[in-house]
């Protein structure tokens, strides 16, 4: 088998804040158990154990919400030492696994990150996202804590302990309806904070609505007025010798140059991904963690088995329906019709991406400018 990636919900969807527009707590919305409380650690091993023996080369453990860290940090010290336990006690000529490359990432809203935190994360390498809409203006509209109150400070006040202990981050920022005018504005105060690697993702609406029925809804209008503007200030960084990593123009200068994007969302179909709640349960995709697509369970269910059951629930082949109004697209080898989570996936819809219009726009408008910058090598590993 390939190298896997696990992203695990330690703590479930449980958190500490109360953003207005949490695609996660909607998901808890729409299934029969909410909540699952904090992985235990017998499951804890279970997963460990089963991901190590199903993983060739290398293994990410990617934790995420909800709020991982509400799961402690006694949680998070016994799963590395026991990841380093389990491939000590394997012999490397007959055991695969104790020659894997072990990877660790956390996704963190930064609330309630203190120096003891940062230390372990430092210590342990892990890659951390920090959740950052931008300004405390625009970040303040929809991040709140359970209080009602901003967390723009808080987040701040995280992000300089992880630049005091050397903790590698990224920014993860949420594009809202009305973020999405002030695209320039995010980019410019990240920059001016020296935070240079960026991943911007389209706000969600609740799962059986008809997008658009909020006032953080993002439209497809509003999305390609933010890729056009953040894309302008980009350019011009990256034209004059200055990379600012921004995922998605990242993946897209991977095509350019042949190459498969790494972000799942612009690969054209499913692939596959592990998804652990703290019960053990195992889903085919962070936004898809509901009954319906439950492939099985850690503590009872080999990865095998729950590799065949998403195969008779289809999830992947559903992603592979290609609209027709794609097949003559200009742009369908960019664009790939985007997230399937966008998708119009009914029995009697065409499988259209609801922000079809601001790809068209943004490849019309940014093309000549990204194919140039493929042409000098510009983000090409090594550049």
């Amino acid at each position: 088998m390939p190298p896997i990636s696990v992203m695990i919900k330690p703590a479930s969807g449980s958190c500490n804040m109360r953003c207005r527009y949490c695609f996660y707590a909607d998901e808890q919305e729409n299934r029969e158990v909410k909540s699952y409380g904090v992985m235990s650690l017998e499951t804890m091993r279970n997963l460990v154990d089963k991901a190590l023996d199903y993983a060739e080369h290398a293994c990410t453990f990617a934790f995420q919400g909800g709020e991982p860290t509400l799961a402690g940090i006694d949680y998070f010290r016994e799963f590395v030492k026991y990841v380093e336990e389990r491939k000590r006690k394997q012999e490397p000529e007959n055991r695969p696994a104790a020659r894997l490359q072990i990877h660790y990432a956390l996704q963190t809203n930064g609330y309630a990150i203190t120096e003891e935190w940062a230390r372990f994360f430092a210590e342990n390498r892990f890659l951390i996202g920090v959740s950052l809409d931008g300004t405390k203006e625009i970040h303040d509209r929809y991040r709140l804590d359970a209080a009602g109150k901003g967390t723009h400070q808080r987040v701040m006040e995280s992000i300089a302990l992880f630049e005091k202990y050397k903790v590698d981050f990224n920014i993860l920022t949420v594009i809202t309806g009305p973020s999405a005018r002030r695209g320039q504005k995010i980019y410019s105060f990240f920059r001016q904070n020296h935070f240079d690697y960026h991943q911007y993702i389209e706000c969600l609406d609740p799962l059986e609505e008809e997008p658009g029925g909020h006032d953080y809804s993002l439209t497809p209008e509003r999305l390609e007025q933010f890729l056009k503007s953040t894309f302008d200030v980009w350019y011009q960084d990256v034209s004059g010798g200055y990379y600012v990593s921004n995922r998605y123009f990242d993946n897209l200068l991977l095509m350019l140059y042949g190459r498969e994007p790494e972000s799942c969302n612009m690969r054209g179909t499913c692939g596959i991904q592990w998804i652990a709640e703290a019960d053990g349960g195992m889903y085919p995709c962070d936004f898809y963690v509901l009954d319906q697509w439950r492939l099985g369970n850690v503590n009872e269910n080999t990865f095998e088995e729950m590799d065949r059951r998403r195969a008779e629930l289809g999830f992947i082949q559903a992603s592979m329906r290609v609209p027709e109004e794609c097949r003559s697209c200009r742009w369908a080898a960019l664009c790939r019709n985007g997230c399937r989570r966008n998708r119009r996936l009914g029995e009697s819809e065409d499988g259209k991406n609801y922000f079809c219009s601001a790809y068209k726009g943004f490849f019309e408008y940014a093309y000549p400018r990204l194919a140039e910058l493929a042409r000098k090598g510009v983000g090409r590993p090594g550049w």
